[in-house]
């Protein structure tokens, strides 16, 4: 076999994708159909709840299509970090969808499930023998960090997805994932350079963000040659590029050069960019350099407490000009009223004005309007709701010098004007372990619909 075709479908499970530029890909015979099922990007409480970022039924919707394209083509289905964060109740998640699927179109699939989660006292020994190592700039990992990890997962590479086809699943389902795992396990099995499947899976893991205009709802085709690797988009409306493509391969990525991945690294040093006919890019010269020791990353979430918001808009010059020495202000009123509650957090953040970069905004001037959103974390729900709604009062009615109307100094899109939004989460882990074997700590069970 000379070439091996992968199809991506979607940047993540359950963001959508046409049917036309599906159908488009299985008309170029794929060996295989792999999506990538979750992310850290929406943060830590995922992980630490337990729950998808992602809706059920756009998962389903989703879901049906690339089994039945897979199980009728009698090729794998891989799906890496199912569920949003990979962790035992994300897997079952998703694993009962799947499961209603098959069940509902009255098809039969082996499914491999494979899941991520690290027993603590796996990673506590880990640190007792100095095997444990910051993945950036970081603490080293303590044992009290691990303690508080409500769900503690491990980012496994290639290798379990591996076992689960050599063993014949029509269906992996695995937890965390290095993201181009899912994408280039079948290549490596197959024998192709493991340097140019995980590259090819790394631009794979976005389907057609990586193309012009780029999309996370889109599907994106890699042709995987013994030397090179193509990419092509399967909607009219898109083309890959060379700078679109060269732009994928960094990102999310602090070094342009190395992309550290479980086991090894990719040398994107001698990496070339070509573009072709049709708006395809072909791209060669990466390079895989196993690391001397096997390591993969860890991701853990403790719980922090409840938090309290409230979304208010400020348009009176005079107010913003001051709104600086206004919230300081309020923070002291509310610090005043409440002394014996030390344990909370409160945050103004003022769109308009440093709302996304806080300090590191390089044009701090103020807009002609603000979007003030009111935090609080607290301990419990009823503290967070009473500092944010004692805060978003204190500010509402707050005099400031120059003033000109008593009637309030805010405006509420919503009411109520408080949300209380429930449990808070924080990484706690997110750290590289050693591991002497690849996969062993990711355990395989078989889910069989009869």
């Amino acid at each position: 076999m000379d070439e091996i075709r992968v199809l991506s479908p979607t940047a993540i499970l359950g963001y959508g994708f046409p049917v036309a530029s599906f159908e488009e890909g299985l008309r170029r015979e794929p060996h295989v159909i792999a999506v990538d099922g979750g992310s850290t990007d929406p943060g830590p409480y995922y992980l630490g709840s337990g729950n998808s970022f992602t809706q059920r039924q756009a998962v389903k919707r989703d879901l049906k299509l690339l089994i039945g394209a897979a199980l009728e083509r009698n090729i794998p289905l891989i799906i890496g970090t199912a569920g949003g964060s990979g962790a035992r109740p994300h897997v079952e998640w998703a694993w009962e969808i799947v499961q209603e699927i098959l069940t509902e179109t009255r098809q039969k699939a082996a499914t491999a499930v494979v899941f991520s989660d690290v027993p603590k006292a796996v990673v506590l020994d880990m640190i007792r023998q100095g095997r444990t190592a910051p993945c950036g700039p970081l603490e080293e990992l303590t044992p009290e960090a691990v303690e508080d990890a409500v769900h503690l997962v491990a980012q496994m590479g290639v290798e379990p997805f591996i076992a689960a086809l050599e063993e014949g699943a029509d269906i992996v389902l695995a937890g965390r994932a290095y993201d181009p795992a899912a994408f280039a396990a079948l290549p490596i099995m197959r024998g192709f350079d493991p340097g140019l499947a995980l590259h090819m899976g790394k631009i794979l893991e976005c389907a057609a963000i990586a193309a012009v205009p780029g999309s996370g709802s889109d599907c994106l085709l890699g042709r995987l040659q013994r030397d090179s690797f193509i990419l092509e988009t399967l909607s009219p409306v898109r083309q890959c590029t060379p700078i679109s493509v060269a732009a994928h391969t960094l990102y999310e990525k602090s070094d342009p050069y190395v992309l550290p991945g479980p086991g090894g690294t990719l040398d994107l040093r001698s990496t070339q960019f070509e573009g072709l006919p049709e708006g395809r890019v072909k791209v060669w010269g990466t390079k895989f350099v196993p690391t001397p020791k096997f390591t993969v990353k860890l991701e853990g979430a403790r719980a922090v407490g409840f938090r309290t918001v409230s979304i208010a808009g400020v348009r009176d010059p005079i107010m913003i000009e001051q709104i600086d020495s206004i919230l300081e202000g309020v923070r002291e009123r509310v610090q005043d009223n409440f002394d014996e509650l030390q344990d909370y957090f409160l945050q103004f953040r003022c769109y308009g004005k440093n709302g996304v970069m806080g300090d590191l905004e390089p044009t701090p001037n103020p807009g002609h309007e603000l979007g003030i959103v009111i935090e609080c974390v607290a301990e419990t729900q009823e503290i967070a709701n009473t500092i944010c709604g004692f805060a978003r009062s204190t500010l509402l009615h707050y005099g400031y010098p120059g003033r000109k109307s008593t009637a309030g100094n805010l405006a509420f899109p919503y009411s109520p004007s408080d949300f209380s939004a429930g449990a808070v989460f924080e990484f706690c882990v997110h750290h590289l372990m050693e591991l002497d074997d690849s996969k062993g700590i990711f355990p395989m069970e078989w889910r069989v619909i009869e």
